[in-house]
Parts: C-alpha cells; sequence; structure tokens
C-alpha cells in the first residue's frame, strides 16, 4: 500500500498557495471515489484504489508545521514504508505552473517536510513539489511577505487555470503509482503544464 499525503493548514481558505496538497489529494478521492472521512491520527484519511493499487489518502488536521505528527503514526499503524510514502505540497522555488517529482533531500525550508522527515526517520519519501511561485517573483523577500504570500488567495488568472493545475498533479501522482517514479519524472520534470505562464 502507498500514503498520498497532501499538505496544508486546516481551518485556513481552502483556495490558497500553502493548501496545494489538499486539493490535490481531494481531487484523487474523486477519483478513487471515496471520501476522507475517517478521523484518527491527527488526520483525515481514506482508503481506496488508483490505477489497480491500495493506496491511504491523508490530509493532516495539525498545524503544516507539525504534519509529521500525523503521517508517521499513520504510516506505522498501516506498516507503510516510507518509501511508499508519496507527499505533495506546495513550492515557492518553482513558479505556477510547474511541478517537481524527487525521492529524498532535505526539507529545504518547507516545516512540513522537516516535520515528515523526523517522524518518518529518514528522507528517503517522495515528493511531488507543486509550483506556487514567489510574492512577485522576487527571491529575497522577508519571512513575513513569504507568509502572507503563501497564505493569500491565487491571481484571477492563476485561479482560472487551478483546476487544470490540480488535474495535472493529480494525474502525476496516478503515473508514479502506475509507471513508477524514474518514467514519471522524466516526463513531468522536463516541463511546465501550461505553456505560457500566468501574468504577474
Amino acid at each position: 500500500m502507498s500514503s498520498i499525503v497532501g499538505l496544508g493548514n486546516p481551518g485556513e481558505h481552502h483556495a490558497d498557495r500553502h493548501n496545494m496538497g489538499f486539493m490535490v489529494v481531494d481531487r484523487l478521492a474523486e477519483r478513487a471515489g471515496v471520501a476522507l472521512s475517517t478521523k484518527r491520527f491527527d488526520g483525515l484519511y481514506a482508503r481506496g484504489r488508483l490505477e489497480g493499487q491500495d493506496v491511504l489518502l491523508v490530509k493532516p488536521q495539525t498545524s503544516m508545521n507539525a504534519s509529521g505528527d500525523c503521517v508517521g503514526p499513520l504510516a506505522r499503524y498501516h506498516h507503510i514504508e516510507p518509501a511508499s510514502v508519496i507527499v505533495v505540497h506546495d513550492e515557492m522555488d518553482l513558479p505556477f505552473g510547474q511541478l517537481r517529482l524527487k525521492r529524498g533531500g532535505s526539507a529545504g525550508g518547507h516545516n512540513g517536510l522537516k516535520s515528515i522527515i523526523e517522524a518518518l526517520g529518514t528522507e528517503e519519501f517522495v515528493r511531488l513539489r507543486v509550483g506556487v511561485g514567489r510574492p512577485g517573483g522576487a527571491w529575497g523577500t522577508g519571512r513575513g511577505h513569504v507568509v502572507s504570500h503563501v497564505l493569500s488567495p491565487f491571481s484571477d488568472e492563476e485561479a482560472a487555470r487551478l483546476p487544470a493545475y490540480v488535474d495535472h498533479a493529480a494525474d502525476a501522482v496516478r503515473a508514479v503509482l502506475a509507471q513508477g517514479l524514474s518514467a514519471t519524472m522524466n516526463v513531468v520534470n522536463r516541463r511546465s503544464v501550461f505553456t505560457t505562464p500566468p501574468s504577474k
């Protein structure tokens, strides 16, 4: 069984940048025909099947920074190895419209990933990084500006493209299940979801 974990902030406005992981897992739940209604281990989750495989779809209900408090115990209870955990999260170091798949590596300043690494005791799980860009495209903004950006709603143009973007991210997860990580990385990591980026 694989665990597909979407990161977000419970109680926050759902359609903001920091909740991209929640949106992707919700879309996967729709496609699996299940509802994330089981409440346990500080999370909402459901068992289902995608691409002929048993999956556990998970939305931690802790703060983003404590996501591991859900992911670690849930994986251990269901005997899911870290290598079979796929975490979907927002990524400011990628522009809106770009996805990146990888296994392992540091948290890169993402506190949700840091918490999961600590809870699983390893960095060796799969991450789908969903680009949300930086405020104004800048790289040197202060922490307050960055926090405001990830918790803010999308621009009108981004919002118009958001359903397709979430679909592409969900398709990337399904491709990992069906074709494996390496083959999917070769496709997903080479191109943007959209032929033209949204205007600023």
